[in-house]
């Protein structure tokens, strides 16, 4: 028979020597730990982090982020996915501020717009040492193994199962807290728990030969560490293909807001041609700029065309759309798809105006490489002439992009 209190005391003792250091876990301050927890969902550590620096940055208080503009918030999250997550973190910390602290119960953290039972527990648990055990796709694992339990972790059942469990390996408030942090007890087996899934007891090659659990891990006892968790087959992922285009007019460009009930809430986008069964009237001979573009999601995948269409009037377009300045457009929250079309729509421009000068100069020769981050390179071969710049910008050497622009534009 397993004892309980041989788990938890062997993963805290796990965690105080392999446990990830992360600012986060440096506060007992709920907002601080909210935020990264909502950034963490569906998101890896390592791009989390720059973000929650961001937003703790941006917005150091929770009155900050309550004040912000939708759009702004959505800027900021822009490239981390899953937007809803950013719509729902302004709305929680509008409830924070009407309530007038944050939450110390879990029913009242629960209460917060896109806060779970996971989620609640963590920031319960490490905000204000709430006995409230996480369960998360780690847990899952470490559990499913150790146990050996095989019922579906996505069942009904199996997520009821896991919870129970989770919570009855707790260890008792009264336990010895961690010398080296501030940790309680319960804060420490949580987070020991998420570390020992993500760095242990991996979903691939897990390190058994090391683990400290391994002479009572059920699964290695009976060669099943690769078969556990088990998992219901999911939804089959879905494809589905977009177009855009790009209308430039006179240095400005339309774009509108997305709807709700669909991907991308309250971001912004080009003109948005995918349920056309053609390109409309207006566009004339348009610039493809890449054809099926592949941008993966949770469960679907899309497959998206680019076109360019530069005209000199501007079209009679559906009223939700909006003419910007092309230099503005990036102040305006747009999904990580749009963004790739927007690089290559700037690399385009800057090769077309690069090229118009380079057949203006008599004794030049200019090649312009794009790469995929629109780094412009840009060298000669003086033929007659021992130039060495033109337009302030050295040649034959790498040169940034506002350096080339200021060479194009002059």
């Amino acid at each position: 028979m397993i004892n309980n209190s041989f788990f938890s005391t062997e993963i805290i003792h796990w965690f105080r020597e392999n446990g990830r250091d992360l600012p986060w876990r440096e506060t007992k301050d709920p907002y601080a730990i909210w935020l990264s927890e909502i950034i963490l969902q569906q998101t890896r550590i390592a791009q989390g982090w720059e973000y929650w620096e961001r937003f703790m940055k941006t917005y150091p208080k929770v009155e900050d982020l309550a004040a912000a503009s939708e759009d702004d918030v959505l800027k900021l999250w822009q490239g981390l996915g899953y937007y809803s997550r950013a719509r729902n973190l302004h709305a929680a910390a509008k409830q924070i501020v009407e309530l007038g602290h944050f939450p110390d119960t879990l029913e009242g953290i629960k209460a917060l717009k896109g806060v779970g039972d996971y989620t609640a527990a963590a920031i319960g648990s490490f905000a204000f040492d709430i006995p409230a055990a996480v369960v998360d796709g780690n847990v899952y694992r470490v559990l499913s193994r150790y146990f050996g339990i095989d019922t579906p972790i996505n069942s009904t059942q199996g997520k009821k199962e896991f919870a129970a469990l989770a919570q009855s390996l707790l260890p008792a408030s009264s336990a010895q807290q961690l010398s080296d942090t501030a940790l309680s007890p319960v804060a420490a087996y949580n987070q020991g728990m998420m570390d020992f899934g993500a760095i242990q007891c991996t979903p691939q090659s897990p390190k058994c030969l090391v683990c400290p659990l391994a002479e009572t891990c059920e699964a290695l006892r009976t060669g099943r560490v690769e078969e556990l968790p088990v998992k219901n087959k999911t939804l089959k992922v879905k494809t589905r293909h977009l177009s855009y285009i790009y209308i430039r007019c006179k240095g400005e460009v339309a774009i509108h807001r997305r709807g709700e009930g669909d991907i991308w809430q309250g971001l912004w986008e080009p003109y948005n041609a995918s349920d056309a069964p053609q390109l409309p009237a207006f566009v004339h001979n348009p610039l493809l700029l890449a054809k099926d573009v592949k941008h993966v999601l949770t469960h679907r995948i899309l497959l998206a065309d680019f076109y360019l269409q530069e005209t000199e009037t501007r079209p009679l377009l559906p009223d939700d759309y909006i003419w910007v300045k092309e230099d503005e457009v990036e102040q305006y929250g747009v999904p990580r798809l749009i963004e790739i079309m927007l690089e290559m729509v700037q690399a385009k421009i800057i090769k077309k105006r690069v090229c118009h000068k380079a057949m203006t100069h008599p004794f030049l020769f200019i090649y312009v490489l794009l790469d995929i981050s629109s780094q412009v390179r840009i060298s000669n071969s003086v033929l007659q002439s021992g130039s060495s710049s033109v337009g302030g910008c050295r040649l034959g050497k790498p040169q940034e992009p506002a350096c080339l622009l200021r060479y194009v534009r002059s």
